[in-house]
């Protein structure tokens, strides 16, 4: 059974009423609507990016049963991921077997969810856009 453990971004929205506007795999970056903020984003930069993966559909469904959800908090948009799926797929265990242990982590929007397992914390940053 995952469980999520709220981290803090370092600016507070609605997840629900953002999105994933940018990926970009090489810089280690996520770009993310900031809601009624048109003129900035919030950046997640991974020092070491080693799996990922972007669901265009609410988190969670893929993880565990229906209506389990340890840890979650409502509309809330970061996570670091204890015991899921995602971090034991043969993709991540060959991936911590190589570069060493790995955290998942878990940034839910309204249209989706991204999930990358690094070695490193990410870091947030309000960008322009």
């Amino acid at each position: 059974m995952a469980t999520y453990f709220p981290i803090d971004a370092g600016v507070e929205f609605d997840c629900v009423n953002s999105d994933l506007i940018g990926f970009d795999w090489l810089a280690g970056t996520a770009d993310f609507v900031i809601p009624q903020d048109s003129r900035r984003a919030l950046r997640v930069r991974f020092a070491l990016v080693g799996v990922s993966r972007m669901l265009d559909e609410m988190t969670l469904s893929i993880e565990t049963a229906p209506g389990v959800d340890r840890g979650l908090v409502p509309h809330h948009f970061a996570y670091r991921v204890e015991g899921s799926l995602f971090s034991d797929s043969a993709a991540a265990r060959l991936w911590s077997e190589i570069f060493g242990p790995a955290s998942h982590y878990c940034f839910v929007t309204g249209g989706g969810c991204l999930d990358v397992l690094t070695a490193v914390p990410p870091e947030f940053a309000v960008i322009p856009r």
